[in-house]
């Protein structure tokens, strides 16, 4: 495998602690180099000089984006950043054309969603919330990833357990998707490509592999391994366009 510095786009996650989060799990690689890309930074030309993309987490998208008129919904935000929707929206459509390795985290795996045709559960209700929603800490539940998956030939179990912070899901999954796992009230906590054939790599995540070190669950298949074979795509894609 060849050593060069790795150009990573991080989509800007609302607050600069969460944003260090991912900015430190990710930069355990030594070789890494991480760009902020964001509405505010006005820099969505520079996704075309990046090695790979991670898009973090964050306040709900506007309904809109996944066909949807409704706008008063248990727990929605205060308010809806719709630039940024559409920015991060084009951040993965450019990734796509470039073929960059694409992890999404959390918020960022509904949008990948989104972007392929898929809608959301805007609230997964009393029951799911008192599980899945972030409240003073996030949340912990089980979870079970579908044999034969890339997250299964990843983490090389099918049993595990994650944070959880969301009360949005995955209804309509996005086509040419395929679900990876799920927690164990059936709501889908992982996507990736149905067939591989000449994509890129993407993982889509509902939980937050950057933090999941707050629960000393830092060294989980969960987050250590995501970030290890996330980092290891990367590579092979460098060396693919050599």
């Amino acid at each position: 495998m060849i050593e060069t510095v790795i150009k990573i786009g991080l989509t800007y996650t609302g607050t600069d602690v969460k944003h260090n989060n991912y900015v430190n799990w990710l930069k355990h690689h030594e070789l890494v180099e991480i760009t902020r890309l964001s509405v505010h930074d006005n820099n969505l030309d520079e996704v075309a000089d990046l090695d790979g993309i991670v898009l973090s987490g964050g306040l709900d998208m506007h309904p809109k984006y996944y066909n949807n008129d409704v706008t008063d919904y248990p727990n929605r935000p205060f308010a809806f950043d719709e630039q940024r929707d559409a920015f991060e929206i084009a951040v993965f459509d450019a990734s796509q054309l470039k073929r960059i390795p694409v992890l999404a985290v959390c918020r960022g795996l509904q949008l990948v969603n989104c972007a392929l045709g898929g809608t959301l559960n805007q609230d997964v209700g009393l029951v799911g919330n008192a599980i899945h929603q972030f409240e003073v800490n996030d949340k912990v539940h089980g979870l079970n990833i579908v044999p034969g998956t890339i997250l299964n030939d990843i983490s090389k179990i099918e049993r595990s357990v994650t944070n959880s912070a969301h009360h949005q899901s995955i209804n309509l999954l996005g086509k040419g998707l395929a679900v990876n796992c799920t927690s164990d009230d059936g709501i889908i906590e992982g996507i990736e490509w149905d067939e591989q054939g000449d994509k890129a790599f993407l993982l889509g995540v509902q939980w937050h592999p950057e933090r999941m070190f707050k629960l000393n669950l830092g060294d989980s298949p969960m987050s250590k391994n995501i970030r290890e074979r996330f980092i290891t795509a990367i590579q092979q894609s460098i060396t693919n366009h050599l």
